[in-house]
């Protein structure tokens, strides 16, 4: 089984108009033939112990308005709504008061890529990005080692 490995954005992802000087901007990519929606229903099923740390971070971040479960809409990958999907690309996320977050769940030659786009709109944001990152590292690894492993049940 091959192994999860950070790589660059693909070149035709939808979030590359977004990405302004100062965002943070990461993708890692795994070996994969889901399609995009396959792979982000996988991805935004977290595991109990990722479940925990956004448990914690709600509790944390509700002290300051923070955005706790995402707004409402008619489509969602875990809690996020999706804003854009096609064949090869789904994008879902939404604005808050502290950042604007995206991911990006592209299927591409045989490979499922998840990027994650953020644009913090203060102090606050970057303080925030800073404190959940290595966090973030862990679960994204993670969320596509599962889409690798759960390929094999899923019928596509």
């Amino acid at each position: 089984m091959n192994k999860v490995i950070k790589t660059a954005l693909p070149q035709d992802s939808l979030l590359r108009h977004r990405i302004k000087r100062s965002d943070f901007v990461d993708c890692y990519s795994v070996q994969s033939n889901l399609s995009p929606r396959q792979a982000a229903e996988i991805v935004t099923d977290f595991p109990d112990w990722a479940r925990l740390l956004v448990k914690i971070r709600n509790a944390v971040v509700s002290k300051f308005g923070l955005s706790s479960d995402g707004p409402e809409a008619s489509d969602k990958v875990g809690f996020f709504p999706v804003e854009t999907e096609t064949e090869q690309e789904l994008i879902a996320g939404f604005n808050d008061m502290h950042l604007d977050f995206r991911v990006s769940v592209i299927s591409q030659n045989g490979r499922v890529f998840l990027s994650t786009w953020v644009h913090p709109h203060n102090i606050g944001g970057k303080i925030y990005l800073k404190t959940i990152l290595p966090f973030h590292v862990l679960i994204v690894r993670n969320a596509l080692a599962r889409v690798q492993l759960l390929e094999s049940t899923i019928n596509i």
